[in-house]
């Protein structure tokens, strides 16, 4: 059982590695590491490159996360794993693509900051809930006007769903994990918000073509 979560685990990540920033720049040939916010993600692509090259790349890194965990539902054998088992690798595997997203071993451990990975997880793990985390994410982007307040809303989001829908201590552990994560990668942007320098959503895409 360890060496079947040691196997999703590890192709999970190598998913989340597979970037649309990378996609973009072969594309483009802009590097979006070296430009923008240096940040290998959608809101850059959307800063540097403009909303076409930003949709393009939330779509790859929505579709990762969303086919990590639905590939796992339809390969994994529920009649002889127990659904506790199954839930926790379900996490397991949505965990490891978002840490691939955000510490792809190509790019030195620095990647993008994993909001689109997780839109893609949230709706597969439940496309009800799912559509309403997004919901609320962009009711919370558009009313701060940033988006790393809607980020956050994502992962509490996660921590609910595993609390209410799967009821595990080992997928709310891997929820708060994330979470814990994802304040630390934005620390830069509470940096930036603090010195007035955090781009405001209504600026990007009133420059964005």
């Amino acid at each position: 059982m360890f060496l079947l979560l040691f196997v999703i685990l590890i192709l999970s990540y190598l998913i989340g590695c597979l970037h649309g920033s990378i996609v973009a720049q072969k594309l483009s040939g802009v590097n979006l590491k070296d430009t923008g916010v240096k940040n290998a993600g959608a809101s850059n692509a959307t800063i540097v490159l403009g909303k076409k090259y930003g949709a393009l790349v939330a779509a790859i890194d929505i579709g990762k996360g969303a086919l990590t965990i639905i590939l796992l539902r339809y390969t994994l054998n529920w009649n002889t794993i127990s659904p506790e088992i199954l839930v926790t690798f379900i996490f397991s595997a949505g965990a490891a693509v978002i840490l691939g997203h955000v510490f792809p071993f190509y790019m030195k451990f620095n990647g993008g900051k994993g909001t689109a990975t997780i839109i893609g997880v949230l709706l597969a793990l439940h496309w009800g809930l799912g559509l309403i985390a997004l919901a609320i994410f962009i009711i919370a982007t558009l009313v701060t006007d940033f988006i790393v307040f809607g980020v956050f809303t994502l992962y509490l989001s996660l921590i609910v769903i595993a609390i209410w829908k799967f009821s595990s201590l080992w997928t709310v552990l891997i929820s708060v994990i994330l979470l814990i994560i994802a304040l630390y990668k934005h620390m830069e942007n509470f940096k930036r918000m603090k010195v007035g320098e955090e781009k405001r959503v209504s600026a990007v895409f009133r420059k964005s073509k």
